[in-house]
């Protein structure tokens, strides 16, 4: 059995309205559902991303701190989100430029999580091989 990708990712938030309003305005991201305690918000066609406040939850969930997770750009949108998250006074590295091609910028949201925009997987390599390009890298590009 293989996994066809993830569906969801969920950050621990201290302070709720002040994240959503972090990826919704950074990254364009829709709010597709608001509770007291938690906000999800639309990654792409087939994932979320949760941004919950810390304390149980119904399956047992607690929340914790995350060290960086990456979101996957279409080629040639790069530019526009550098030029976007400038005008809007937010700090970031790069665009960088890895062996091949592909690049990265990188940036802390508000409660510390490092945010990787990568484009790995929509040219090259990695549009061609998927996550076996990496393979051979030993995950790392």
């Amino acid at each position: 059995m293989t996994t066809s990708g993830i569906c969801e990712l969920t950050l621990e938030a201290r302070d709720l309205a002040r994240l959503e309003r972090f990826y919704t305005d950074a990254f364009g991201m829709k709010t597709i559902s608001r509770q007291d305690d938690r906000v999800w918000l639309a990654c792409g066609k087939r994932a979320r991303l949760g941004l919950w406040l810390p304390g149980e939850k119904e399956f047992g969930d607690e929340g914790g701190r995350h060290v960086h997770f990456a979101l996957s750009v279409a080629r040639g949108t790069m530019e526009r989100l550098v030029e976007h998250l400038r005008a809007a006074g937010h700090e970031f590295r790069g665009p960088v430029e890895h062996e091949g091609g592909d690049r990265s910028l990188y940036m802390e949201d508000p409660e510390g999580n490092v945010v990787e925009v990568w484009d790995y997987f929509e040219h090259g390599e990695g549009a061609r091989e998927g996550v076996d390009a990496l393979a051979s890298q030993g995950g790392e590009r």
